[in-house]
């Protein structure tokens, strides 16, 4: 089974109102690359997404969803 997860780190920095660059500065990575995390497109390492989530006053468990499966029916 595939477990697909489904980025809410966008809606972590509309609630926050820092800026992308801002943000990734503080994780040193490039804006693109941060795109890449808003996206999922690529995912940030667990020392990146323990900064994110002390930035946004959150738990990690909160910049992802678990995508649920539609059942096979």
């Amino acid at each position: 089974m595939e477990i697909k997860l489904n980025s809410r780190i966008g809606d972590w920095i509309e609630k926050s109102g820092y800026r992308k660059d801002f943000i990734a500065k503080k994780l040193e990575v490039s804006v693109k690359q941060l795109n890449n995390y808003i996206t999922s497109t690529s995912f940030p390492n667990a020392h990146r997404l323990f900064l994110l989530a002390n930035l946004f006053g959150c738990k990690v468990d909160d910049l992802y969803e678990v995508q649920k499966e539609n059942p096979a029916g």
